[in-house]
């Protein structure tokens, strides 16, 4: 009976040594992979945030005012582009509009959201 106990005990210890092993090798992988990654990443991460770091968004009424207006506008914005390109057929014309439309979009959303006044 005893040998018995000390022959599974032997295979338990022998499967867990190898579990051990296994997790070490794929930490050792996991390591190495991510020196590669940082090595390869450095430049740009004293660029960027860190990971996992966020950047919280505005919140409350003009904010999400803010949101609705900019909406607004980009959509009647690519409005005018799609009429632009249905109805005129010159490619310079095409060009004008856009030009045009860009030029004028701060000036009407001043126009037309501006609470200063």
């Amino acid at each position: 009976m005893s040998r018995e106990r000390a022959r599974r005990r032997a295979e338990r210890e022998a499967e867990q040594a190898r579990q051990a092993a296994l997790r070490a090798e794929r930490r050792a992988r996991s390591a190495r992979r991510r020196e590669r990654l940082d090595r390869l990443t450095a430049p740009v991460a004293a660029v960027l945030p860190r990971r996992g770091v966020r950047i919280a968004g505005q919140r409350g009424i003009l904010a999400r005012r803010r949101r609705a207006q900019n909406g607004v506008v980009a959509v009647l914005f690519l409005i005018v582009q799609v009429i632009a390109w249905l109805l005129v057929s010159s490619w310079a014309a095409r060009f004008g509009v856009l030009v045009l439309s860009l030029l004028l979009v701060p000036v009407l959303v001043t126009v037309a959201f501006d609470r200063r006044s």
